[in-house]
């Protein structure tokens, strides 16, 4: 079992979980600082998770909270980021803008212990996960997914699970280890992405959000 020192960054999602639940686990792994990547920070079902309600609790623990969901959210606003209404991971690991929060978030976890969180408990439910961590695992870095449990899973365990999750009956032409885990990180993407609202501020293609 490696431990947490084997790990660049981690994430964590935070559910229903109560705060000082939630607390512990960061303490538990030496996270210093949250990068939060959710593209609303807010919860009306569980209040303290908003952002404002969360820094204070987190500040006084001595652990920093970053704001970025702005570059890494993943509900874009730019439509060309969108396929068939769903957002396109693939296209949004391209953009210009989620490309300079990757260099911003690495910058961070050179100087602290960060940890990305968003909401959903399960990572290969989110775009932590399925976007972000698979982005820095590509560059090299150690990614672990703090869970509910107190574990941590090794972001490459997560791909094992991915690849067992998908029906490869419907990838024919997916033929290497490479090609398998790109078609099922693009299902499970396509199954759980955020889905367009008809009323979502979306801007026209070429033009990008601030």
């Amino acid at each position: 079992m490696r431990t947490v020192s084997a790990f660049d960054l981690f994430t964590v999602g935070h559910s229903n979980i109560p705060i000082e639940r939630f607390v512990v686990l960061l303490q538990r792994s030496g996270v210093t600082a949250v990068a939060d990547v959710r593209s609303v920070p807010l919860s009306r079902r569980f209040p303290w998770f908003s952002k404002n309600n969360l820094a204070r609790p987190l500040s006084r623990e001595g652990i920093g909270y970053l704001a970025m969901g702005d570059v890494l959210g993943g509900r874009p606003r730019v439509e060309r980021l969108f396929h068939d209404g769903v957002a396109d991971y693939e296209a949004m690991a391209k953009a210009p803008q989620y490309q300079d929060g990757l260099a911003r978030l690495t910058a961070e976890a050179a100087r602290s212990r960060v940890c990305l969180m968003c909401a959903e408990r399960e990572p290969l439910d989110c775009h932590r996960c399925l976007l972000v961590a698979r982005s820095l695992a590509e560059r090299g870095l150690a990614v672990g997914h703090i869970l509910h449990d107190g574990a941590i899973e090794p972001h490459a365990e997560t791909e094992r699970r991915l690849l067992a999750l998908a029906d490869e009956s419907c990838d024919l032409f997916a033929h290497g280890q490479r090609e398998r885990l790109a078609a099922a990180y693009r299902r499970r993407a396509h199954a759980v992405a955020y889905r367009r609202k008809d009323n979502d501020p979306v801007k026209a293609v070429g033009v990008e959000s601030k």
